[in-house]
């Protein structure tokens, strides 16, 4: 274990904590991976995987065989009061997010809620400010930007806090991918805006400026963005339905220390599968990454001499980097799927040891604010200002819409 984590033992008094998870399709298949591997490689507070929670009665009891929970349910309501229940993780779809969170918080439970924290900004507070009152009663909550838990990453973040780059001037982040770059991608529900509330914006840009602002330790200001429904009609189940959410999304950051960022993210980059790309910039050095290498760093010390300088990799899987003495003999690789571990685990230590968790719904609802931000920014052509604290202000640059439909119709 790297020395930058904290030590986490597991409880030496009272009985298991009792888990339910709500959603069992992509992240709660992951999330359920995490619960059940976190306590076989690291030291956690005992924990039981009690119940697994979905609409669909039979799928739902299929999934919580496969996965290793003891029973299913239909009523997450339900499950939430139960008293046998300590954590709940949802990984329901964005809409869901803001009636369960709040009333497991309000029932004493500890919640940890996939990103983004909300549809919407207004809910987003409304969770915040549901997780601040139970945090004063000793619960504990967490929004899930896994990709803090890369250990490249983590490593990035200390270099950066080390001084290692110098002062950060600028930060590039791309989130692309392919998923949608077929017109006959049937519709779901990550394509209406009631349900996902944005396209790329929310489900994978989320992550890019949730990543500027831990690596940089700065909190973003100022927004201009622009977003783009490439298809605008996708097969449906009675035919052809509109897209009401964004294909791809643009945004320039200006942050609190002076950084300036840019932020890509889409969904129909034809090729890209998963790549997430981040280019940290400072006056000392600078740093690079690619999810799609996620074991790997890309580091420059600017001051060596000019003959000596370049770009050096970083194959991070030593005992001396976060989380890797966990897992594997240095140079065997680790994937995707640890990252929701090394969550987890940060989770239970959290509950633990009583000390707030990161990222806090604080955290997530400062991402919601710029989500928000880029929106308002495509929609009226404008520079949003005041974004971390809110209300947004509006610094009108033209009176074109920038949430332009442009694409396929049939």
């Amino acid at each position: 274990m790297s020395a930058s984590l904290p030590l986490c033992r597991p409880l030496s008094t009272g009985r298991p904590l009792g888990v339910a998870a709500i959603g069992y399709a992509f992240m709660g298949k992951a999330h359920s991976n995490a619960w059940r591997n976190v306590g076989s490689f690291f030291d956690v507070p005992a924990f039981e995987q009690r119940v697994l929670v979905g609409r669909d009665a039979v799928a739902v009891a299929f999934a919580a065989g496969k996965y290793g929970w003891a029973e299913s349910a239909t009523d997450w309501r339900s499950v939430i009061s139960r008293d046998d229940i300590d954590i709940v993780d949802i990984c329901a779809p964005g809409w869901m997010h803001a009636d369960i969170a709040i009333a497991a918080l309000e029932a004493g439970k500890h919640v940890l809620v996939e990103k983004p924290l909300a549809n919407t900004l207004g809910e987003a507070e409304l969770m915040a400010t549901a997780a601040a009152l139970a945090r004063e009663r000793g619960v504990q909550s967490m929004v899930g930007f896994n990709y803090r838990r890369v250990p490249a990453l983590a490593l990035a973040r200390e270099l950066i806090a080390e001084g290692r780059l110098g002062t950060v001037r600028h930060v590039r982040a791309a989130y692309l991918q392919d998923w949608l770059s077929d017109v006959e991608t049937p519709m779901s529900w990550r394509l209406r805006k009631e349900t996902a509330g944005s396209g790329a914006l929310g489900d994978i840009a989320s992550h890019a400026i949730d990543q500027i602002q831990h690596l940089t330790g700065q909190t973003v200001t100022e927004v201009t963005g622009t977003l783009r429904t490439y298809v605008a009609e996708r097969p449906g189940p009675s035919g052809l339905e509109n897209v009401t959410v964004d294909d791809a999304a643009w945004a320039t950051l200006g942050l609190t220390g002076g950084v300036s960022a840019s932020v890509e993210a889409s969904r129909v980059a034809t090729g890209r599968k998963n790549s997430l790309k981040i280019e940290i910039y400072g006056s000392l050095g600078s740093l690079t990454f690619d999810l799609e290498n996620l074991n790997e760093l890309g580091f420059l010390d600017a001051t060596l001499p000019v003959r000596e300088q370049g770009f050096r990799r970083i194959l991070v899987n030593e005992p001396e980097h976060p989380y890797a003495a966990a897992w594997w003999p240095q140079g065997h690789i680790i994937g995707w799927e640890h990252t929701f571990t090394h969550q987890i685990r940060d989770f239970l230590c959290a509950i633990r040891s009583g000390e707030a968790p990161s990222p806090s719904f604080d955290d997530g609802l400062q991402v919601q604010r710029v989500l928000a931000a880029v929106e308002e920014s495509a929609r009226n052509r404008s520079v949003v200002t005041g974004v971390e604290t809110g209300p947004l202000e509006l610094i009108q640059v033209s009176s074109t819409s920038g949430a332009e439909e442009v694409g396929t119709r049939r």
